[in-house]
């Protein structure tokens, strides 16, 4: 039998103050939000980067382009036969070619999901530079990729997972720590 241990890591207010500072990061690294486009990874990181495009709006006044990259197509975990009956929700309204583009994702674990964005992105064309943000680092990385922003570095142990929700998506803002218990 299973059971579940919670605890509440951010409320609404504190995911919104964390989104505000990451937007403040983000202008301060980099040249000219004219030349910035934040690109989320669906589930999650899609509205985290629309609402990180209104704050930096918010603070300098430019209007920032926001896209999707959908990275199925690119995973090393799933079967051909996956990936060709995948239909790509890949949403890129502005040429990346020499823009900043910030990955926004939700999570960051492994890195295996930002490797493949970064050959998605790739196979488009070829930006300026690629930044990654993060509303969560919980660690245990498989390949030598970290995030430029992180809304929140949380270690965990492999039993523990992240439950992150949104708004847009979920109803609330929240994020979680779940660690699976084994009661015998």
């Amino acid at each position: 039998m299973q059971s579940k241990d919670q605890a509440l890591i951010m409320d609404a207010e504190k995911l919104q103050r964390t989104l505000r500072r990451m937007a403040h990061e983000i202008l301060e690294n980099i040249k000219s939000s004219t030349d910035l486009i934040l690109i989320g990874l669906p589930r999650r990181g899609v509205p985290i980067a629309e609402r990180l495009a209104c704050l930096i709006q918010e603070f300098d006044g430019n209007k920032v382009q926001v896209g999707i990259l959908d990275v199925t197509n690119f995973r090393d975990d799933l079967s051909i036969a996956e990936k060709s009956s995948h239909q790509s929700l890949t949403y890129l309204p502005y040429d990346i070619k020499n823009k900043v583009v910030v990955l926004v994702d939700d999570v960051l674990f492994t890195g295996r999901t930002i490797r493949a964005a970064l050959d998605a992105l790739i196979a488009i064309d070829r930006p300026a530079a690629i930044r990654l943000a993060v509303l969560v680092d919980r660690g245990h990385r498989e390949l030598p990729i970290r995030a430029d922003f992180v809304g929140k570095n949380l270690p965990t142990s492999k039993k523990e997972y992240i439950d992150l929700r949104v708004i847009e998506i979920d109803g609330y803002d929240e994020i979680r720590i779940v660690k699976e218990l084994n009661e015998i």
